[in-house]
């Protein structure tokens, strides 16, 4: 085997042992050589049990000629090898040789002059030795003089201190230093232990009635209202020093505690019913708080066994603060406000767990946290409804005649809108805020606001159904048309109010309020939908969109209602069968039109205009109407009782062959759609209680006369111009219908009576 070929850890191997062969006596011993010899084959070199005859049997057995010599040529070469390697070792260390021999010289000549020194320097340490010992054999009776002496002054010292003491004790009470006095009087009661019988004797008793008297004084401090606790607990310390049963003390002592809480409890001062201001805080209530921390550690001194009546006090106190930011949040009060008492309550806790970890003020705090949150939110919310809730009311008071439905819905909005985004930021101040008590209450926050805005939205529909039903059915009770219709009118105008705010929830306060939250919550930082309940806004955009149907039918209902009253009067009073000749048109049209022009005024203010509809060819209207005053000029010329029936035969007769007129439809939110609904049904009421009569010919003409002259004003609000010329001929068919003398005026008449109302109009 060449020597390039051997493996580096046999080779490095192999070194040491050269090495160790070289500077050892024998061969190496140790006992992984021996493990190693007695294993080793027959053919290793290198082991200490190498033989060479077998060795060379062995070869020559395994390997030919050719064989023997290649092993030869790499045994020369290893042979040559091994005596570079170990000659270059021979160099390598020969300096370290011819050094370590150098240094062995030095060492040698400096040894040999250390020895006379250390002689030298024993001779001087024993004279020293000896001269000291001679000093303390000459000073010991000194020294034993002056210690004696030393313990007799200290003795004096005590013995002056001891008849110092009464003396002493005396200034203590004047001055009231009463710690000076009991640290005194301790430091005397081991004299007085042994000596106080019989040569201290007057110095004990005077001391003993100074103490009865410092005794008297601390309890007297202990227990007065006026001492704050720090004072209280030193007294308390005091009396414990001088032995004094303090342990009958505790329950009053705790029950003086538990009436100091009284000072440390919230007590905002009061800004003229404003929003509380956390400044406004009284200034001694960090210092008592740090009084009653001071109060709890002394009694954990004084008394060990009182951790459980402590636990009790301190969440007594927390409970309070508690109870007292309950009765805050109650009131609209701004996110500010809440943050301020709740980082008093944290600092009280923070200070009360470094004393009291055992009451877990944490944990106890974030519960009650809950609680004042919670309310907090449907607090907030529950002020945002009735805010809208008063934006509403307003059009109902009397006094509040300018308030018109156009502000009341402009206040409305805005309270619904403005509010919910002034909500908004507020619950984000008080997510945004890093007070310790909120970090476990974020997602909870987070849930009750949209749990709120739901709930809030719910409540809003049962609110408006509830002004909506007491305004309706005040509405129907009140039949009486001659005493303050104000009341009514306003009542119709707050539904119609209802009808436009439920619109403008759902096509536009729920699409904003859904981004503004999404948006609010995702800069606060809090959790997605999937952890909390969501905010549907398709579900109360559905409610919203229903009920601001329901609402404007119900304001059309509610003004057709009190139109028909009106009809209803007119036609029941009357003797329609003795009916006089009519004169002029009857003075329940101009109360109809005064109602329909109060309608209008109560429309515009809040729906826009809307198309009208013109009379078109190939209209339903255009047929229907020209069916119409074909029909009515008929009426005019007829001149007698036959020639009227027979014309009455053929109206009948066309209303089976004649296009369809499409009377009601869809109401829009257009001032023309709500206004012409309202007609079309006061019509259709006019034409039903006309059928209820009974009809002579001047009552007939009345009724033509009156249905006549409000073709005019009624075109100029309807949209619907076919429709209403249709349903006010089909008056006319009706009122025919039941006459006993269907004979119309004439024209020249008609038109003359007509001009003679508009005249007056005018």
């Amino acid at each position: 085997m060449g020597a390039d070929e051997v493996p580096l850890d046999d080779k490095a191997k192999r070194m040491r042992e050269l090495l160790s062969s070289f500077y050892s006596p024998g061969p190496p011993m140790s006992p992984n050589s021996r493990n190693i010899s007695r294993y080793a084959s027959l053919d290793d070199i290198n082991s200490t049990s190498f033989d060479p005859g077998q060795y060379m049997n062995l070869v020559a057995q395994k390997s030919n000629l050719e064989g023997l010599l290649q092993r030869h040529v790499d045994l020369a070469a290893e042979i040559k090898n091994l005596d570079t390697d170990l000659q270059m070792l021979v160099y390598e260390n020969y300096n370290k040789f011819i050094s370590a021999t150098d240094a062995i010289k030095r060492m040698k000549s400096n040894i040999s002059g250390m020895e006379a020194n250390m002689e030298h320097l024993l001779e001087k340490i024993l004279s020293v030795q000896s001269r000291s010992d001679s000093v303390n054999t000459s000073l010991f009776e000194k020294r034993e003089h002056i210690e004696k002496l030393h313990l007799t002054c200290n003795l004096l010292r005590k013995v002056q201190f001891i008849y110092d003491l009464p003396d002493r004790l005396r200034k203590c009470i004047k001055s009231e230093t009463y710690a000076d006095a009991v640290r005194f009087y301790n430091g005397a009661m081991p004299i007085f232990k042994v000596y106080g019988d019989t040569s201290f004797q007057d110095c004990r008793r005077a001391s003993e009635e100074a103490i009865s008297i410092i005794v008297k004084k601390l309890q007297g401090k202990l227990f007065s209202d006026s001492e704050s606790m720090q004072a209280r607990a030193e007294a308390a310390v005091l009396l414990k020093q001088l032995n004094f049963p303090v342990s009958d003390l505790k329950v009053k002592l705790l029950g003086k505690l538990e009436q100091s809480l009284a000072d440390i409890e919230l007590k905002p001062k009061e800004t003229n019913n404003a929003s509380l201001d956390p400044s406004a805080f009284s200034s001694v209530h960090e210092t008592t708080i740090h009084e009653f921390v001071e109060a709890i550690r002394a009694f954990q001194v004084i008394f060990p066994d009182s951790e459980e009546q402590l636990v009790i006090l301190a969440r007594d106190l927390i409970t309070k603060h508690f109870l007292i930011t309950e009765e805050y949040v109650k009131k609209p009060i701004c996110a500010a406000d809440l943050l301020g008492l709740l980082r008093v309550i944290w600092n009280d806790v923070l200070q009360m767990d470094e004393v009291l970890q055992e009451a877990d003020l944490s944990n106890y705090s974030h519960e009650a946290a809950k609680v004042a949150i919670r309310l907090f939110v449907s607090s907030t919310f529950s002020h945002l409804l009735q805010d809208v809730s008063d934006s509403l009311l307003k059009v109902l008071k009397k006094d509040g005649a300018e308030y018109s439905l156009e502000d009341a819905l402009d206040a409305s909005s805005k309270a619904v809108l403005e509010g919910s985004r002034n909500m908004l930021l507020d619950f984000c101040k008080v997510l945004d805020d890093d007070l310790g008590l909120l970090a476990r209450l974020r997602e909870l926050i987070v849930d009750l606001v949209k749990e709120g805005f739901l709930d809030f939205f719910r409540q809003l529909e049962d609110q408006f159904n509830l002004l909506s039903e007491s305004n309706n059915s005040s509405a129907i009770q009140d039949h009486s048309l001659t005493q303050g219709a104000q009341g009514d009118k306003a009542s119709a105008g707050l539904v119609l109010v209802l009808a436009q705010l439920s619109a403008f929830i759902e096509q536009t306060a729920i699409e904003k309020i859904t981004v503004e939250l999404a948006v609010s919550f995702s800069r606060c930082g809090a959790r997605g939908h999937d952890h909390g309940p969501a905010f549907i806004a398709g579900e109360i955009c559905q409610k919203f969109r229903s009920a601001s149907e329901k609402f404007l039918h119900l304001y059309i209902n509610m003004r057709t209602l009190r139109i028909s009253l009106l009809l209803k009067k007119r036609f029941t009073t009357p003797n329609w069968v003795k009916h006089k000749e009519p004169r002029e048109v009857h003075m329940f049209v101009d109360l109809f039109l005064q109602e329909l022009e109060f309608i209008d005024n109560e429309v515009k203010q809040l729906f826009p205009q809307g198309n009208r509809k013109h009379r078109g060819a190939g209209s339903n209207g255009s047929s229907s109407s020209s069916r119409s005053n074909a029909l009515r000029e008929d009426k005019l010329i007829r001149s007698n009782t036959q020639r009227a029936r027979s014309q009455l035969l053929e109206t009948h007769l066309a209303k089976l062959f004649k296009q369809k007129v499409e009377i009601f439809s869809k109401v829009e939110y257009t001032q023309g759609s709500v206004i012409t609904t309202i007609v079309k049904l006061c019509l259709k009421s006019l034409q039903e209680f006309v059928r209820l009569q009974t009809l002579n010919r001047s009552g007939f003409q009345q009724i033509q006369l009156d249905t006549q002259f409000l073709r005019t004003p009624l075109r100029e609000v309807v949209e619907d111009e076919a429709a209403m010329d249709f349903l006010l001929d089909e008056v006319i068919v009706a009122a025919a219908e039941r006459c006993l003398d269907p004979i119309p005026l004439e024209p020249p008449i008609l038109d003359k009576l007509i001009q003679s109302k508009l005249a007056k109009k005018t």
